[in-house]
């Protein structure tokens, strides 16, 4: 909804309940804006609330409060989001920023647990991260489609080809018939004309002719009818020997072993079983997600309130890493007992790997399932293809006793029509004329060219339709070929969109951190970046060639040599900023500032001062919005230009 007490060059975040915090609104503008403060000063709270006005899931409710909200007001536009804590667990709801926020989570809110900055310091397959937002199911769906397509079109071209060419036989085809009409007409007109002269030196009365010439045509039309007949008779028992033909090929697919029922039956129960577990270790995966982050998120916010083990008394001269003392401790925020935070860090080291764990377990549970309802679908194909072809041998079954009963009448009709043809002919001898031999041989072979003329006058009509039926078709194959084409860059855009994503996020990498690095000046430190290489992993039962990226450091030595090192020695300076640009590359690669105009980040601390300056400035070129949560000392380091925020109120 449109917003008139904010104008479109600043953003207003209005907080209740979330984190730490009772209620709070920060009006942020363009360009960067400095959270500074201690810790346990709302900063990360702050954050994650704006990241639930963004449309993140990953804010927490406060702990004594039922409901929480968050108002975003940017370019002019009102977005509320609210959480609500239930039985199973806190219910975001409301009208955020982007309703979908997983490519945000990764790239752009890059608080201290964000995965692309962890998946860097805990050497994860960066690809994966960086992969993550790229639906690859729909693109491999979308592949199969247009393979398919593709496909389709070169079978129907080819089959046009194929009308081609049988265009042009056809075509010669009919000049032979034409050419044997004419033969077969001029044979007629002499046959005809022969006959003619006979009759002429008959000396017969004129009904005895009329008499000789309708005994004739009665006997020619008897014939064409018996030939007729004869025609259809020779069409059934082709009928009979095709249908039969096709009968006993598919009656020999189903001699082959093939029993799929009772598979299928213990396919369904398998997979069943494995989507029940990988239901059980969503669950588990997201529990003891929640569980982590909201204990690293607690540990971090306890940082100034350490007690001293010997009075309970707070330690005003602790420093900000206070927290990280080996021998600190605190109360337990579950238990209420009083335990040294190494020991919390151990359990959420433990609980960390026993997700990790978890993921292994589920991806396998999940690649399972892929496999078996793969197989699953061929059986039940398979099991489709038997019942149409059980099913076919049926209809041929009762089209072949439908032909021979046709073949039994037809039989019975050419007996009857033969003794037909041989009384007419008896009749037309026993008429008494002069030359009655020869005349009665004339007028036979007149009947037999004259059923000739017709026959070849039917096959030229019958030419004539199929070429141009053909032509025809083949009008449409300019268009075919150009939809194939079509069809073809768009599967070939398909096919290279995953490799060119990875290209664009290795690259972006590659020369973002070369910058960095340039700007940073780390004493020894040359060079870091990814190297894209194929791997061949397992999946399920088959290997598959797989994109991995590995991250590669160069060092230079005091002599001035330069050498390979492992990602392992980098410090964490360099960890946390090879992590940040790693995110950063993500963000460009996936184009997240045209959906999210916000960058934030938080947990610097590991950088120096100087070098958080900077990296600051590189990131705030990138973001209309950049937010950065700073201890004091580290914020003094940044330019005065930028906006601060001393207190979350």
């Amino acid at each position: 909804m449109p917003s008139n007490a904010v104008s479109e060059s600043r953003a207003r975040v209005e907080v209740r309940d979330i984190g730490g915090i009772d209620e709070a609104s920060v009006s942020i503008p363009s360009g960067v804006s400095v959270l500074t403060g201690r810790n346990a000063t709302n900063r990360t709270s702050f954050l994650q609330a704006l990241m639930a006005g963004l449309g993140s899931e990953r804010a927490t409710l406060k702990g004594d409060a039922t409901t929480g909200s968050v108002t975003l007001t940017v370019d002019g536009e009102t977005y509320e989001r609210t959480l609500t804590r239930t039985e199973d667990g806190v219910v975001f709801d409301g009208d955020p920023y982007r309703s979908d926020s997983e490519v945000a989570d990764l790239f752009a809110f890059l608080l201290e647990n964000n995965e692309a900055r962890r998946a860097v310091a805990r050497g994860d397959d960066l690809r994966d991260v960086i992969m993550r937002p790229i639906d690859t199911e729909r693109i491999e769906a979308e592949i199969e489609a247009c393979t398919r397509k593709r496909d389709d079109l070169e079978a129907r071209i080819e089959e046009l080809d194929g009308l081609e060419r049988e265009l042009s036989e056809l075509e010669a085809n009919r000049e032979e018939t034409r050419s044997a009409l004419a033969d077969a007409r001029e044979e007629l007109e002499a046959k005809e004309a022969e006959l003619d002269a006979l009759d002429s030196g008959v000396e017969e009365s004129r009904a005895r002719k009329r008499e000789l010439e309708k005994a004739f045509d009665r006997v020619r039309d008897a014939r064409s009818e018996l030939e007729d007949l004869e025609y259809d008779l020779e069409t059934e028992r082709s009928t009979i020997d095709r249908l039969t033909s096709e009968r006993e090929e598919l009656e020999s697919t189903l001699e082959r072993p093939d029993d799929p029922d009772g598979e299928i039956d213990t396919l369904d129960g398998r997979i069943e079983e494995l989507r029940e577990r990988k239901r059980s270790l969503d669950e588990t995966v997201d529990e003891l997600g929640s569980v982590v982050s909201f204990n690293r998120e607690m540990l971090g916010e306890e940082g100034p309130d350490l007690v001293d083990a010997s009075d309970g008394t707070l330690d005003d001269a602790a420093e900000p890493t206070a927290e990280l003392v080996a021998d600190a401790e605190t109360t337990c925020w579950t238990c209420g007992s009083t335990v040294e935070i190494d020991q919390i860090e151990d359990t959420l080291d433990r609980l960390q790997k026993l997700r990790s764990g978890k993921l292994e377990e589920r991806k396998e549970v999940r690649s399972e399932i892929d496999d078996l309802t793969d197989r699953l679908s061929s059986l039940r194909e398979r099991r489709s293809e038997r019942e149409q072809t059980e099913r076919r041998i049926r209809e041929i079954g009762t089209e072949v006793e439908k032909a021979r009963g046709r073949v039994s009448a037809l039989e019975e009709r050419i007996a009857d029509q033969e003794a037909t043809v041989e009384e007419r002919e008896a009749a037309v001898e026993a008429i008494d004329v002069a030359d009655h031999e020869e005349t009665l041989e004339l007028h036979r072979e007149v009947g037999d060219v004259e059923r000739r003329v017709e026959r070849l006058e039917s096959e030229i009509a019958s030419i004539d339709d199929e070429i141009a039926d053909r032509e025809a078709a083949l009008g449409e194959r300019e268009d075919l070929v150009a939809e194939r084409d079509a069809v073809a860059d768009e599967l070939a855009d398909l096919r290279t969109r995953v490799d060119r994503i990875e290209r664009e996020a290795v690259d972006e990498f590659n020369d973002r951190m070369s910058t960095v690095l340039d700007i940073l000046a780390y004493e020894n430190l040359d060079r870091i970046w990814i190297e894209r290489r194929e791997v061949e992993v397992r999946e399920g039962r088959q290997k598959v060639a797989r994109t991995r990226f590995d991250l590669n450091v160069v060092r230079s030595a005091t002599d001035g040599s330069v050498y390979e090192d492992a990602v392992d020695h980098l410090s964490e300076s360099e960890r946390e900023v090879t992590g940040l640009v790693f995110a950063l590359a993500g963000y460009l690669a996936h184009d997240v500032d045209e959906t999210v105009p916000f960058v934030l980040l938080d947990s610097l601390e590991a950088i120096d001062s100087d070098r958080i300056a900077r990296v600051v400035d590189y990131f705030g070129d990138h973001a209309k919005y950049l937010v950065a949560a700073l201890l004091p000392e580290d914020a003094e380091a940044l330019d005065d230009g930028y906006a601060y925020v001393d207190e979350i109120s």
